[in-house]
């Protein structure tokens, strides 16, 4: 018999340590685990990683040669910039006359405080030339002397020639010193905001690498030999030497291995995912099956990290009710968790009998109008954003925060009595104030995406997921439904995640060469960290008026051998598709198939005066494992093959490249070939477009069918 193989994901909380372990081939969940997250532990986080790994293979019956990845996400990163736990960071800057000027100006990123009152210990140190061997010793011995505990090497233009900062870097490693470098951190211009970017890499680098260390080693101690890799702030994994390098990477992926779980294992293409904790919700977007990232702000100021583009509310599960003596005044932002209180509604009904309604002050320095029960013992119980929707009966059955009806209405009906409303009318009075600043939220997501409304979907995770979801849907007609597991969203997103890597470069007016190296270099990226090259997608966009060319390259570190009879069948999802573009299902027809997607589509009219124009064809495109992974309301699709398509997609780019004011647009591109979708719709100059189609479809067999989809813009 082939043993099976499993993929595990850890998720390292600030109060538990999740584990859970995931068939490969069928992405079910095959065993769950939850320990408590050892910051006190001589090895810190990953004693807990080691227990939970030991607990969840006991539990699953899984052997150590059956694990074929590992993934784990970690708020470290994020929490020592929250808390300012970060080393003492010597900045060497590298140049001459102005760029000596430049650089000495970067010990003003001593004012940059990670945390309140406590700014960022910067330590500065010249290096005129750093081809001066002995100048660049001396500079590195001057900063570890001054307490410098890593190096940033620092010089303006590295991104064009980065052998300064590496003559730097290296000297500084020689000498048993970390070191991180502005090249390495992005190619993009911009002294200051590179600079910037890598010195909060260097403060937390010891930390990270300390970590890294002691969990590769409890890894190794239980056997596993599999890749081991870390969630980054984008929703993707790296391997752990990339961690090392670049920890910062992780920063803010608590919310992105959520946001990856509802991307794999809910197959969501289109919607807005919600991950609800006991204090807050945090909000992001899935557009055409790719999750949506910007560059983060950390401590005030704009950085080059990449990260998803998340809106946090303060509303949660746990959020108490606020109360003016007359009308509910809001929900939040202090939970039962930081007021000390159990939730009313997991109480026992009996408990509760005969409790009245008292204000509290959660913190000493909170209002005291927060609701809360006391009962006749001397017990105090919030009511909690839970309890409303347990009261009101939107908490669908099974559910992770589902509990006894009887408890959440005795929970609710001194504040019922309080409101002269019923229990059930006063629970959704308290909904209707929780879920408003996260339905402002989505609208706003929603407006600024564009998403397709046709195709929309929210779909809620974490804990607390029922206390918000099923009524924000309910309100608001949108289809909703609770993530399965969506207790453990977030180590079933860093189980299922794909190795991901972004390169950007500023090229003035860039050849098709550039355009090409730029995407090689990001599949290269991806490949060296253990991705399957087969199944590397790169998407590619070319901003003519930033001279900016990015790549963004995602793989699985292994190909999956899909078995069609496991996957929805063809009628099933062929009436989905009708669902999404809003027609009958006779109207939906095939365009085009390979064998990993099918295309499909119906031709539609639009709404109002719309209707007096011809019908645009809409068409959605379906992996084989059931998703719609491409949505286009007006397209034309062509059917070639990988020998063909250089030549027969030329005309087809030429007939659809607009002209206007700002010069020639050409249409917006995708193409199905092989087990990968390559979106090009990113690219405008005709030129470069068919280089990139010649690079995705070169390496084909010459008769392997290729799709393409084409947009006018």
């Amino acid at each position: 018999m082939a043993r099976k193989r499993v993929r595990i994901g850890i998720d390292v909380g600030g109060t538990f340590t999740d584990a859970v372990a995931v068939d490969a081939e069928t992405f079910a969940l095959l065993a769950k685990a939850k320990v408590p997250t050892s910051h006190d532990h001589p090895d810190g986080v990953a004693g807990g990683i080691l227990l939970a790994l030991e607990k969840l293979r006991a539990e699953a019956g899984i052997g150590a040669e059956d694990v074929s990845f590992l993934a784990h996400g970690t708020t470290q990163a994020t929490n020592a910039l929250l808390e300012g736990d970060v080393a003492v960071v010597g900045i060497a800057g590298i140049g001459r006359g102005f760029d000596a000027f430049a650089t000495r100006r970067l010990r003003s990123l001593g004012k940059l405080e990670p945390a309140p009152g406590r700014p960022l210990p910067i330590r500065y140190a010249a290096v005129p030339d750093p081809g001066d061997a002995v100048a660049v010793k001396a500079a590195v011995d001057r900063l570890r002397a001054d307490g410098a505990e890593v190096i940033a090497a620092v010089e303006p233009f590295s991104v064009d020639d980065p052998l300064g900062e590496r003559a730097v870097a290296a000297e500084a490693r020689a000498r048993g010193l970390p070191a991180t470098a502005t090249h390495e951190i992005t190619g993009l211009y911009g002294l200051a905001k590179r600079a910037r970017t890598a010195v909060l890499n260097a403060a937390i680098m010891p930390r990270m690498v300390e970590t890294a260390d002691l969990v590769e080693r409890s890894v190794a101690a239980a056997g596993i030999t599999a890749p081991l890799m870390v969630v980054r702030g984008d929703g993707g994994v790296m391997a752990l030497p990339e961690m090392r390098a670049r920890p910062l990477l992780t920063a803010l992926s608590g919310p992105a291995a959520g946001v990856a779980g509802a991307l794999m294992g809910e197959k969501l293409s289109e919607g807005i995912f919600l991950e609800t904790g006991g204090t807050s919700t945090d909000i992001s977007v899935i557009r055409r099956g790719r999750v949506q990232v910007r560059h983060a702000r950390l401590a005030g100021r704009e950085t080059y990290l990449p990260s998803l583009d998340v809106r946090t509310v303060g509303v949660g599960g746990g959020s108490m009710i606020r109360f003016d003596g007359t009308s509910i005044a809001g929900a939040g932002p202090r939970s039962a968790h930081i007021a000390g209180l159990p939730y009313a509604c997991f109480a026992d009904a009996s408990a509760l009998d005969g409790a009245e309604l008292v204000t509290v002050s959660p913190r000493p320095d909170d209002p005291a109008d927060y609701v809360a029960l006391r009962t006749g013992e001397g017990g105090r119980y919030a009511i909690t954003v839970t309890c409303a929707a347990n009261a009101a009966g939107v908490v669908p059955s099974g559910s992770y925060a589902r509990c006894d009806p009887a408890s959440a209405k005795a929970a609710l009906v001194p504040l019922a009595r309080a409101l002269n409303l019923s229990v059930v009318d006063a629970a959704r009075t308290v909904l209707d104030h929780a879920v408003r600043p996260v339905r402002a939220v989505v609208d706003q997501l929603i407006d600024a995406y564009r998403l397709d409304d046709g195709a929309l979907a929210l779909v809620g995770g974490g804990g607390g997921a029922a206390a918000v979801t099923p009524y924000l849907g309910e309100s608001s007609t949108m289809d909703w439904r609770i993530a399965a597991h969506s207790e453990v969203i977030s180590p079933l997103g860093a189980a299922l995640a794909l190795v991901r890597e972004s390169v950007e470069r500023i090229v003035p007016t860039p050849t098709h060469a550039d355009v090409l190296a730029v995407r090689a270099d990001a599949e290269r990226a991806v490949v060296a960290q253990g991705a399957d090259p087969a199944g590397v997608e790169v998407d590619v966009t070319v901003d003519p008026q930033r001279n900016l060319i990015r790549a963004i390259a995602t793989g699985a570190t292994e190909l999956r051998t899909k078995d069609r009879s496991a996957s929805a069948a063809d009628a099933e999802l062929t009436a989905e598709v009708a669902r999404s573009l809003g027609v009958g299902l006779a109207e939906v027809t095939e365009l085009a198939r390979t064998a990993h997607h099918r295309v499909l589509g119906a031709r539609v009219r639009g709404r109002g005066f719309r209707r007096l124009k011809p019908p645009r064809l809409r068409l959605r495109v379906i992996d084989e494992d059931g998703v719609i992974r491409v949505h286009s309301p007006d397209a034309v699709v062509r059917s070639v093959t990988a020998g063909t398509a250089a030549a027969e997609l030329t005309a087809s780019v030429d007939e659809r490249t607009s002209f206007g004011d700002g010069g020639s647009r050409a249409p917006a591109v995708r193409l199905l070939v092989g087990p990968k979708i390559a979106d090009l719709s990113g690219v405008l100059d005709t030129g470069q477009l068919l280089a990139l189609i010649r690079t995705e479809t070169g390496t084909r067999p010459a008769d392997e069918p290729v799709v393409a989809i084409l947009e006018a813009r």
